[in-house]
């Protein structure tokens, strides 16, 4: 019976489990390591570059794997991260 009951109540358990976004589009992006604005913004501002420009930024993660960002300048001069796309291409030479 233990164990009837801790199946069906295990998916509603997990469901309450919230995570945050890493990969995709959106508001709920978090910066990563290697991430421009990981640790914060960057202490120098883009004073030159029109607001609501596309900045891209491109790296590798802690595993290898070629990390493609997209981030827009704000009105106040700080960057906000709207996209990240991982290649997980493992025959990239």
């Amino acid at each position: 019976m233990k164990i009837a009951w801790l199946t069906l109540c295990a998916p509603l358990l997990l469901s309450a489990c919230t995570s945050t976004q890493t990969v995709g589009y959106g508001p709920n992006l978090e910066p990563i390591p290697g991430s421009i604005t990981y640790g914060g913004q960057p202490r120098t501002k883009l004073t030159k570059a029109p607001v609501g420009s596309i900045v891209p930024h491109q790296f590798f993660d802690g595993f290898g794997h070629r990390v493609y960002e997209t981030y827009v300048i704000e009105p106040d001069r700080s960057l906000r991260l709207t996209s990240r796309r991982i290649d997980y291409d493992i025959f990239n030479d």
